[in-house]
């Protein structure tokens, strides 16, 4: 099982449409995958065609020990992936949390119990450093880090490469940068390239080959409840999320 958080501090980048694909991407190839939705907005949970406001069980009982995992995934009804769902409660679990022992581990021990069943998790990470985030990343065997090519991606990025170096030397050990995604790029802009050129020379072949251009098919899939992968699987954005899956199938057998 390899478990991936799909984390950047910097809101808006395409994480969850990232998240959301990648996991479709993965099962239309075979691969048994479950998306963690860690984000109280629930967007992922959404972009997967689940109700969030029907839900019996959500991460936030997970999290908290109220169910197991077990009794609280679902299954994407378009993406036919497994969804670990998230809602509103969510925003809750923060101050919950604070007085559980081993607050940062509890996403990581209820995955333990599902070693066998799958062979990718993605943890949909919220756009900021809290509990949260550090749940998700402490579950993980590596960080996957969509970005766009313009000036300020390149500040928070430096960030949050500070934070994944403090997990790691501080709470897991097995955590590393798997690879940097390019998403909403724009190949007419000038700036674009730049800023994709030095992310090449900085990072070298932790950047990944595919590039998300930007696309409206991808944006309008979220509000039918359809991954755009398979909303529209002849458009630029699903072709390209397609060949990214087709890449990290290929990197993980190098991890």
């Amino acid at each position: 099982m390899h478990i991936f958080a799909i984390a950047n501090q910097k809101g808006g980048v395409g994480k969850t449409t990232t998240t959301v694909n990648l996991a479709a991407a993965l099962a239309a190839a075979g691969q048994r995958t479950l998306l963690v939705d860690l984000d109280p907005q629930g967007n992922a949970t959404m972009g997967s065609g689940v109700d969030k406001q029907s839900l019996e069980n959500s991460v936030y009982q997970v999290l908290l020990g109220l169910a197991t995992l077990a009794e609280a995934r679902v299954v994407s009804p378009s993406g036919k992936f497994d969804l670990l769902p998230a809602n509103r409660d969510l925003a809750g679990a923060e101050v919950e949390m604070v007085g559980l022992e081993q607050r940062e581990m509890r996403l990581k021990e209820a995955l333990t119990l599902h070693n066998e069943d799958y062979d990718f998790v993605l943890i949909d990470c919220p756009p900021s450093l809290s509990l949260l985030t550090l749940n998700g990343l402490c579950a993980a065997h590596g960080v996957v880090i969509p970005m766009q090519c313009e000036y300020y991606a390149l500040e928070g990025l430096s960030d949050l490469v500070n934070t994944i170096k403090k997990v790691h030397a501080n709470l897991n050990p097995d955590l590393k940068v798997i690879g940097l995604l390019r998403v909403m790029f724009d190949p007419r802009a000038a700036l674009g390239q730049q800023v994709s050129a030095e992310l090449e020379k900085h990072f070298g072949d932790k950047v990944f080959k595919t590039i998300v251009p930007r696309n409206i098919r991808l944006a309008e899939a979220p509000s039918y409840g359809v991954p755009g992968v398979l909303f529209d699987k002849a458009s630029k954005g699903a072709q390209a999320y397609l060949a990214f899956a087709a890449e990290m199938i290929e990197r993980v057998k190098t991890l």
